[in-house]
Formats: structure tokens, C-alpha cells, sequence
């Protein structure tokens, strides 16, 4: 049982708020929406009212009303309670493991879908460090900054989204990751000097990866391909190619084999004209000595 239950409090929406069901994300629709149905059978079943149930949960009867009717993502902890309540023996806790595959906004899910299946990743970032790079700290600075600003629950909503898209350094056979960062972005204190300092050695820890290419490219560089913004290209296994581009093809993904090869070139560019990877951890490593 929750604090807030055995302190009488029940837990409100207000108290979970970025927990809603997109209802233009088809497959979370279906997940949420089957979990929610097998927790009311499960409840009716044993003849509780939604009422008696939330209290022994520790949430109001409307969240309750709510989550059973598929409007709201049932945190692991309501599972898990309601598996206790209702002597599941571990069936409902046990669907976690597909909420969680659900509760990341629906275009995080498919950048990291395409992610995990890539066989090459080669990104140029000009305005941050890429999500692949961040530390904890340093997304969650990036996201309560944002205006109009997140919610709290939002904002550990989407860092615990990103930091799971970098299980892709995990991977076996592990993928080709090549990454381009302009050098402001690496100047940028971004969450104060220690978090920016927890950044830096995270990019040296990555870039010195066997799998991974790091670059920096200098502010005293000439012109380049990437000025109008971040450029994108994952390959796959078979032989296809995703890519996007802040400055192409209105920023929209694309497959197109000539669109493609237009992105590789301008990425082949920005590469030969950024440091070399030797070179660009040691300019990592002098900002660090510099903090």
C-alpha cells in the first residue's frame, strides 16, 4: 500500500499527471485497454467495488475508474498492489512488462524501435548532445527547461524514456554509432558545473568505445553541410536506410534511396571536416581539465 494510503490521502490524477493514453498511439490504446479490462474482471470477480478497491490501493475511485477504462497508464506500483489485493499471484504485476513498453510518448518508441534494429547509426547534432549521449541529469536540465514547461512527473517520464534508448550500446553484435557534436554544444554548463562535468566524462567514456565514432567540430571550422541542423542516417540489415535532416525534405523521415544518399553526403562532409576521433577526445578532455 502506497504512503499516501496509509496516511488516509488517496492518490488524484493531480498527483500523476503525464500518465494519459494518447489515443492517436493505436498499440498503447490496445495495451492499456486490455490491462484496464482484465483489472476490472479481476476486481468484479472477487466483488469489490471500485470505491473499496482504490482505498486498498491507495487511489481515488475515479483513477481507479479511469485506468480500468483504459484513460490512464497504470504506474508499476498500482500493479503490483493490485495484485496483492485482488490474490493474482503475481498475473497482474506481471503486466508490467507490457506497460512499460507503452508509456514512453509514441515517437520516443519508434526512434528507439528503429534504433535497436539499426546496424549503423551516424548522427551530427548543432543545437545539444545527442540523446544517445546524455547522462540522467543532463536530459533532465534540457527538459525543465523547456517552455511551457513539464510537469515533474513528465519530466521523469521522458528522461527514464531516453536513458532506455541508450540500451542500444548494449547490444550483441553491437552496432556502428558515429556521432558529430559542434563544439558549443560541449560548452554549454547545461544543469551547472558538475552536471556538465558528468556529461563531458560520458562522452569520453562512449567516445572511447570500439564500436563508437566521436567527433567534434570546431566553432573555427569554415561552412559546412550541417549549418541548417541535425542530420540523422540509421542502417539496417537489409540493406535499407532511414534519414532525416532539420534541413531537408521538410524534416520529415525518409527511406527514399536518393534522399538517402544525399544525407550520407552530407554527413560524409560534416565528418571529414570535423576533428578526427584521437583529436576530439582530447578537445573533450582539455574542456574538462578547463570546468
Amino acid at each position: 500500500m502506497t504512503v499516501e494510503a496509509e496516511t488516509g490521502r488517496l492518490r488524484s490524477e493531480a498527483d500523476e499527471p503525464g500518465w494519459e493514453v494518447d489515443p492517436d498511439d493505436e498499440w498503447g490504446v490496445a495495451v492499456i485497454t486490455t490491462v484496464g479490462r482484465q483489472l476490472k474482471l479481476r476486481r468484479e470477480a472477487v466483488g469489490m467495488r471500485a470505491a473499496e478497491f482504490g482505498a486498498a490501493v491507495g487511489y481515488g475511485e475515479d483513477m481507479v475508474y479511469k485506468i480500468e477504462g483504459g484513460k490512464r497508464i497504470p504506474r508499476q506500483e498500482y500493479l503490483v498492489a493490485a495484485d496483492e489485493v485482488l490474490r493474482s499471484g503475481g498475473l497482474i504485476a506481471a503486466a508490467w512488462e507490457d506497460v512499460k513498453r507503452v508509456r514512453y510518448p509514441k515517437k520516443v518508441r519508434e526512434l528507439a524501435k528503429l534504433e535497436s534494429q539499426a546496424v549503423e547509426i551516424g548522427v551530427y547534432e548543432s543545437i545539444s548532445i545527442n540523446g544517445l549521449l546524455q547522462t540522467p541529469e543532463h536530459a533532465r536540465a534540457l527538459f525543465e527547461s523547456w517552455q511551457p514547461a513539464y510537469t515533474p512527473e513528465e519530466v521523469e517520464r521522458l528522461v527514464a524514456a531516453r536513458m532506455a534508448r541508450q540500451s542500444v550500446f548494449d547490444r550483441s553484435p553491437a552496432p556502428a554509432l558515429g556521432f558529430v557534436q559542434e563544439e558549443a554544444t560541449l560548452r554549454r554548463p547545461v544543469g551547472g558545473t558538475m552536471v556538465w562535468r558528468q556529461q563531458l566524462e560520458r562522452l569520453l567514456e562512449v567516445g572511447r568505445l570500439r564500436n563508437v565514432t566521436l567527433q567534434v567540430m570546431p566553432t573555427s571550422s569554415e561552412a559546412h553541410p550541417g549549418l541548417n541542423g541535425r542530420i540523422e542516417v540509421l542502417k539496417f540489415g537489409d540493406g535499407s536506410a532511414v534519414g532525416r535532416s532539420d534541413g531537408a525534405f521538410n524534416g520529415r523521415p525518409t527511406s527514399d534511396p536518393k534522399q538517402i544518399r544525399i544525407l550520407e553526403l552530407r554527413y560524409g562532409t560534416i565528418r571529414a571536416q570535423a576533428l578526427p576521433p584521437r583529436e576530439s577526445l582530447s578537445f573533450i578532455e582539455q574542456l574538462l581539465g578547463e570546468t
